[in-house]
């Protein structure tokens, strides 16, 4: 295509950056041409309707934001995964789509087996129902009642080398309604890290990581959701942290709807930047078959927040929702012994002593 020519080729959502293919934008969309620089690609930009002011009643708006979250969150599954793949070189993920009885589905993509990835899995599932469930609703019992609608992206990584971490990284939209009321919506979600045998380079590129994709949203935001993060992934049985944290929020609708989209995509784009670099600094590391056995029994303690704690794990059990997808968090090999303690002054008593304690990461690099 010749610079300086116009055409209607692709186009994208200049806030929502959904790209839209073909000549013709989607209903209710409308567009303003660009020149062409010569690339030929990306010609024409759209805005969609969440930033404008359309004479549409509460649920009809709503449900443009649904459909706009819910194409996020379909291409950050998409993108993460070939990701991923990619990166490990050997094992692909399996698709199992499905469909909740009670209303919605979602698709489960696990992978097993692989160079690097002993198991993972990279969840997407929009549901809704008629009432809340208990765990949704007990720190907000004004929405108890209202049906929901919600739509996320989960996903855990356990690699085989216990020099390599495990992740996670959830975001998510929910909204409460009631005949007659407005609509009641909010965000949550955020990444966290949980090393076996910690680095602090790696603690520090991932704290960095998660402050840049906060900055542009206030300088606040991020001590506050890593605070919220070390508060979270506490196991209070065990009196300790699960990992080296990362980011936390939930109830997030305190600013617009536009500015708090733009705040979980921040997020959730910053997942692959923030774990393959350290994925591929550890991959290669030589264990031993005691490190391994290590290993195991960390990630006991990753089970029980799971099971006992985790906001996610209760709600999907308590909403009719699908065990196996559910539940795919859980590593294939997890080991328990009574009693059991790391050896005083060992390498692996150094993950508890130094490295889970809620550290100030990016104050102690200097940052």
């Amino acid at each position: 295509m010749p610079k300086g020519s116009i055409g209607l080729l692709r186009s994208r959502c200049v806030n929502c950056g959904i790209r839209h293919a073909g000549d013709m934008l989607p209903p209710g969309f409308r567009s303003r041409v660009l020149l062409c620089e010569g690339d030929g690609l990306i010609v024409a930009i759209a805005q969609c309707p969440l930033a404008t002011h359309v004479s549409v009643n509460s649920g009809t708006a709503m449900s443009f934001r649904t459909d706009a979250v819910k194409a996020y969150l379909l291409d950050l599954q998409d993108r993460i995964c070939a990701a991923l793949e990619t990166e490990d070189g050997s094992a692909c993920f399996v698709e199992d789509a499905w469909e909740r009885p009670a209303g919605g589905g979602g698709r489960t993509r696990v992978i097993e087996n692989g160079h690097i990835l002993e198991k993972g899995g990279v969840n997407f599932s929009h549901v809704f129902g008629a009432g809340l469930p208990p765990s949704a609703s007990a720190h907000r019992p004004e929405l108890a009642g209202r049906g929901f609608e919600a739509l996320g992206v989960s996903l855990v990584m356990h690699p085989h080398n216990p020099h390599v971490p495990t992740a996670h990284a959830n975001v998510r939209f929910f909204i409460a309604e009631k005949e007659g009321e407005e609509p009641v919506w909010w965000f949550g979600g955020g990444f966290d890290l949980t090393p076996y045998y910690g680095v602090e380079e790696d603690c520090i590129h991932w704290h960095r990581v998660a402050e840049q994709a906060c900055a542009p949203f206030g300088a606040d935001v991020y001590p506050r959701y890593k605070a919220w993060c070390d508060r979270y992934f506490h196991i209070k049985h065990r009196n300790e942290p699960r990992g080296v944290g990362g980011l936390f929020f939930d109830d997030l609708n305190e600013w617009d709807f536009d500015t708090s989209f733009a705040f979980i995509r921040a997020i959730g784009d910053a997942f692959v930047e923030a774990y393959l670099p350290i994925v591929q600094r550890r991959k290669d590391t030589p264990y031993t078959p005691q490190q391994r056995e290590f290993q195991e029994f960390r990630r006991g303690r990753y089970v029980e927040f799971n099971l006992v704690y985790d906001r996610g794990t209760l709600f999907g059990l308590q909403s009719g929702g699908r065990t196996e997808s559910i539940l795919m968090s859980l590593p294939p090999q997890v080991r328990w012994g009574y009693d059991w303690k790391a050896e005083p002054g060992s390498e692996e008593a150094r993950l508890t002593e130094y490295f889970l304690q809620d550290r100030d990461w990016l104050a102690e690099a200097g940052e």
